[in-house]
């Protein structure tokens, strides 16, 4: 178990709610342990574009954090393979979304369709340095950490746009007709050449991203790609074939919808030789309508579910290091997740996010650790952990991989059972103005971790939860 933050002591819980405190009784039903839990994680994509390149101190710190025992215990990845803009490109995205390609286009190699992944010319293993670094890092850190690829656009000259950030229109799909085979085999070969070059291994791979959304075009500032279903289908299918082609030991993750209502659109378009493809089931969760239909869908085929995207901060609520509006909202959403979606993981979107509040503007919350992206590589580098990193510790420090998911039937509460049946975890999210007592289930009894106005994941004396805080129970049977 993730040892807590250096330096805690124990801290009396008091009030400071002149509300009564009500008792919550919180009833695990441990004869319905379900999804065993493979971990947390984040994908790495723009921040690691950015904070990769930074002077050994700042980086090995942020690492330190997520990754690190004493940090927040994450064991999963999620790789970016960048498409790549044109190199003539007048720079449109925004800091850190420029994700490298893998490709080289020759001198004097006009037009879109010079490629060939054939010739080693035609390709630059020197590329994406800063996020590769992430990738030793985590190896560094993590014993078998689970890795995925993924993909937000085709290389620029697969794209009918020209342009890795959409189509000119937002519902057309963007990858030039024909283009599938030799997209997949871009995706397979760099995932082939990062595992021997890195000496890791991605167990799966992801070609496509939000596909069946009106997100991505032309005009925006991020790599993106509309992908209708049948298209979506016959990229699976190519990127199955091309990782079967090279011997990998990967298979394809999809659709990583944003939603669990689109995944259900995509997922009824799929004919069964696309669903039969897929070794893994990923959805985003921004938007919770139809998760349990997800859910069923993945019981029902057999195949592992994956929550593989999410950042929740609260609607407008201005840039704040430290408010806890945000971080509750943030809390409230993954118990949520756990509970309908019963994912075997939950990953964060961008761990590490661009300060946001400038020129008189309000900003935002994304992000757990917050940085200026426009600093020099060089620095100096001020890091600013929130309190949304440390609502994050108290369930990535104590549901663990390995732990089983388990029904509570409070609406505020998530529950892992460890593998040997002998230790339970409670997440509680109090978002209200009362404190609240917490009955544990008969027979178990243990401590109290509490992220509020005052406490960053600290130990407290009692199962009192302040109004405005999360707690974490890890208790144990007759302690």
């Amino acid at each position: 178990m993730i040892a807590a933050a250096v330096g805690a002591v124990l801290v009396p819980t008091v009030s400071r709610s002149a509300e009564p405190a009500i008792t919550v009784a919180l009833r695990p039903d441990l004869s319905r342990a379900s999804t065993v839990f493979e971990g947390w994680g984040t994908a790495l994509a723009w921040f690691a574009n950015v904070t990769g390149g930074w002077p050994a101190a700042d980086r090995e710190r942020l690492a330190d954090l997520l990754y690190g025992q004493n940090g927040l215990g994450w064991t999963i990845a999620r790789y970016n393979i960048g498409g790549g803009d044109r190199p003539d490109a007048k720079p449109y995205l925004r800091p850190g979304a420029a994700v490298p390609g893998f490709w080289r286009q020759p001198e004097g190699a006009a037009g879109a369709d010079w490629w060939d992944p054939d010739d080693p010319a035609m390709w630059d293993w020197s590329a994406d340095a800063n996020q590769r670094w992430w990738l030793d890092a985590i190896k560094a850190r993590v014993r078998a950490p689970i890795l995925e690829a993924f993909s937000n656009s085709p290389p620029w000259f697969m794209t009918v746009s020209g342009k890795v950030s959409g189509a000119e229109r937002r519902t057309d799909d963007n990858l030039r007709p024909g283009q599938e085979d030799l997209f997949a085999t871009y995706l397979a070969r760099v995932v082939e050449e990062l595992q021997r070059r890195h000496g890791v291994a991605f167990r799966t791979l992801s070609p496509v991203n939000e596909p069946n959304t009106d997100y991505w075009h032309a005009a925006n500032t991020q790599e993106g790609a509309h992908w209708s279903p049948q298209r979506q289908g016959a990229m699976i299918l190519a990127t199955d074939a091309a990782l079967r082609a090279r011997g990998l030991a990967a298979v394809v993750s999809a659709p990583d919808e944003t939603n669990s209502h689109l995944f259900l659109a995509d997922w009824d378009a799929y004919p069964r030789e696309v669903r039969a493809a897929i070794g893994q089931l990923n959805v985003h969760s921004y938007g919770t309508v139809n998760q349990t239909g997800v859910r069923d869908v993945a019981r029902a085929s057999g195949v592992r579910l994956w929550m593989s995207e999410n950042d929740t901060p609260l609607d407008k609520d201005p840039e704040d290091f430290e408010g806890m509006a945000s971080p509750l909202a943030f809390a409230e959403h993954v118990v949520l997740d756990l509970k309908r979606l019963e994912p075997a993981a939950w990953v964060f979107w961008q761990a590490v996010e661009n300060l946001s509040a400038r020129d008189g503007g309000k900003g935002s919350n994304w992000g757990l650790i917050k940085t200026d992206f426009s600093t020099s590589p060089e620095g100096p580098h001020t890091i600013h952990v929130t309190r949304r990193y440390w609502v994050m510790a108290q369930f990535s420090r104590f549901i663990r991989p390995g732990y089983r998911l388990v029904p509570v039937d409070d609406l505020d509460t998530v529950g892992a059972l460890s593998p040997d049946g002998k230790a339970l975890v409670l997440v509680h999210v109090n978002g209200g103005l009362s404190p609240r007592r917490l009955a544990p289930p008969a027979g178990w009894s243990g401590r109290m971790i509490i992220t509020d106005a005052q406490h960053r994941a600290e130990p407290v004396t009692g199962l009192v939860v302040p109004p405005r805080a999360v707690a974490t129970l890890i208790l144990k049977r007759g302690a």
